[in-house]
């Protein structure tokens, strides 16, 4: 059975930190929109305090260089040094959507500044004495194609372009790996994308064929980075350190419509798609982000839970669970109240409400995953039953 390692907790909290432009032009900041920007230090504490001592958080590139070359880094330097504070570990995604204004995404010096701006900060993190650094380079490279590249949905605004923005993105994070390791090679890099499964419909069973091959579409960035496909832009095997999987209760899906719930026995378990991701790069995985909306947060945490415990025990490297997002926030489209969260959106005064029930599974999980994994070898069933 594998015991994870990497993070200081198995169970990690991930603040929203998108930045990017919606398609009515306007730049979101879900940092500051969530307050987590003014209030980080009791967050962080808040974060300890429920044994999360690793979170997902972001390094905001359009605030910090608004002129070219130049970093002003007041939005950052506060957050590094609470997190320091409260004794809680950060993966810093460097690039959730959004860049400054002044840059042409399809451009190659797209690739090369944001190189340059992945260095400046690994070195700033380095000299602010950061022991244990990580990094997202490029948040959902997969996602992102699609939703920016294709459909419209946000920044770029491109349509029948997703390839072309998947290949540029993959060039980005492969420049900002090689120069974070080169001013910090400690750094530990994350990257993160959805996992899918995708069927064909019952009365469409000619369409299987395609929905393996849109199920399959979801290890094109991957592969790229680790130089198994295009290898062109330049990957290799090194460049995939960790994992990143994005899971939610929608990520399975009939081709032509249709989500597949858990009660559809075509329902393909968690913990199979955990599986199939460390088979096929032999690398560490963590839950990047997963999570629920309302009343259905607390049972989904339960059953991702159970989920890793079976991944664990069949000796896949899960290294944690990322609950994303930890806070409450506005919705892209319309500002509306997503009820996601541990903690509620801040009052005026800064303070947070705690959504009970998910704390309660919160609690259980970690119960579940410290029992099994404070067994000793020799008790461990799994391991009797190999005996």
């Amino acid at each position: 059975m594998h015991t994870p390692t990497l993070f200081d907790s198995v169970f990690l909290g991930g603040f929203e930190c998108s930045t990017h432009r919606r398609h009515d032009g306007r730049r979101l900041d879900l940092i500051a929109a969530t307050g987590h920007d003014r209030l980080a230090a009791q967050d962080y504490q808040r974060m300890a305090a429920h044994g999360l001592r690793s979170v997902r958080d972001g390094v905001r590139w359009h605030l910090i260089e608004t002129t070219p070359g130049h970093y002003d880094w007041s939005s950052l330097l506060p957050m590094v040094r609470a997190a320091r504070e409260a004794g809680v570990r950060v993966i810093w995604d460097l690039c959730h959507y959004g860049w400054p204004d002044d840059i042409d995404v399809w451009r190659p010096a797209f690739v090369e500044r944001f190189a340059r701006f992945a260095g400046a900060t690994a070195a700033l993190l380095r000299d602010e004495g950061v022991e244990a650094p990580a990094y997202c380079p490029v948040n959902e490279i997969s996602y992102w194609a699609w939703a920016g590249g294709d459909m419209k949905r946000f920044n770029p605004m491109a349509e029948r372009r997703g390839a072309e923005l998947k290949h540029q993105l993959v060039r980005a994070s492969i420049a900002a790996i090689d120069a974070i390791r080169a001013a910090d090679p400690r750094a530990r890099i994350v990257q993160v994308d959805p996992v899918i499964n995708v069927l064909p419909r019952p009365d469409r069973k000619g369409d299987a064929g395609a929905a393996e091959e849109a199920r399959l579409a979801q290890y094109e960035a991957w592969d790229m980075i680790g130089g198994y496909a295009w290898p062109g832009l330049g990957g290799k095997p090194e460049y995939l350190d960790v994992i990143g999987v994005n899971y939610y209760s929608d990520n399975q899906w009939f081709l032509k419509g249709g989500t597949i719930g858990r009660d559809d026995p075509r329902y393909r378990p968690f913990a199979d798609i955990l599986a199939e991701v460390h088979r096929r790069y032999g690398r560490p995985v963590l839950v990047a982000e997963t999570g629920a909306e309302g009343d259905a947060r607390a049972p989904w945490l339960d059953y991702v839970t159970g989920e890793v415990i079976a991944a664990l025990k069949a000796n896949v490297p899960v290294e944690g669970v990322c609950l994303y997002p930890i806070l409450d926030y506005p919705g892209w489209a319309n500002d509306r109240h997503c009820e996601t969260g541990l903690y509620g959106l801040c009052d005026e005064d800064g303070g947070r409400c705690l959504y009970q029930p998910l704390a309660a599974a919160l609690e259980r999980a970690q119960a579940r995953v410290g029992a099994l994994l404070s067994q000793p070898q020799s008790t461990r069933p799994e391991l009797q039953a190999a005996q």
